[in-house]
């Protein structure tokens, strides 16, 4: 019965999705375009919210829990597990004041409304994971305005999604990177679950009636470890340790 239901929902939720992609599309640009990053800036935070408010048709559910004052006048890297897509829009609207950007794969970059947009120009980097000689210089130089403009990279080391909810070991490379690039960074890491049930019947239909989880955990100065490998495992341990499959 749950995935009966399940399909007239999920063509309700596309159809809500489809038409916020392309209205903030024009938003996006005329912000972006007239009014300059900031006023770009608070039209993708909206964006965000109305994404959010679309996955309510489903019965989605979101509780983000975040205990900590986190100084904003710092560059941050979050760091967190991943379960699915719609784990980024929860972490951009709750983590907003701290202008959460990604490292995206260059397909995204064109042909899907708002979203392709902002990856462009909102301060995103995008990477041809098959190339990385292009890769490399463009993490580097992401990590640098990370730093320079004490904005938030969003990191999920897992490299792939977790379709289970079992967590994935690290890819550390990336993280690493981004470490070494952005020296003055508090590392706050981030537990994600039930995100995977979302696609649980795969994508079509989408799962129903889902409570999506988002834990903040205690922020950590990398300045504050001498060993950047033993951050990384203490790191991975408290986002892995807090995963409820």
């Amino acid at each position: 019965m749950r995935k009966i239901l399940a399909y007239p929902l999920t063509v309700l939720y596309f159809i809500c999705f489809g038409i916020t992609l392309v209205v903030f599309h024009p938003i996006q640009w005329i912000c972006f375009n007239v009014f300059g990053y900031q006023a770009h800036k608070i039209s993708v935070d909206w964006l965000q919210f109305f994404l959010i408010r679309c996955l309510n048709v489903l019965g989605t559910r979101f509780t983000f829990t975040n205990p900590y004052d986190i100084d904003t006048d710092q560059p941050l890297i979050i760091v967190a597990n991943h379960q699915s897509m719609y784990d980024i829009s929860p972490i951009m609207w709750y983590m907003r004041k701290h202008h959460p950007k990604f490292i995206a794969k260059k397909e995204l970059g064109k042909g899907i409304p708002s979203v392709s947009y902002n990856l462009r120009h909102g301060g995103s980097v995008l990477i041809d994971r098959k190339n990385p000689r292009q890769a490399i210089p463009a993490i580097m130089k992401f990590g640098e305005y990370i730093e320079n403009n004490k904005r938030a990279a969003v990191i999920f080391p897992e490299g792939t999604r977790s379709k289970t909810g079992v967590p994935k070991p690290f890819q550390t490379k990336g993280l690493e990177m981004m470490i070494k690039k952005v020296p003055s960074a508090t590392i706050v890491p981030i537990s994600i679950n039930n995100s995977w049930k979302m696609l649980r019947y795969g994508k079509f239909p989408m799962g129903i009636g889902n409570h999506l989880k988002f834990t903040v955990h205690q922020p950590i100065k990398i300045a504050t470890f001498v060993d950047k490998q033993e951050l990384i495992r203490s790191v991975e341990e408290t986002i892995s340790s807090n995963i409820h499959p």
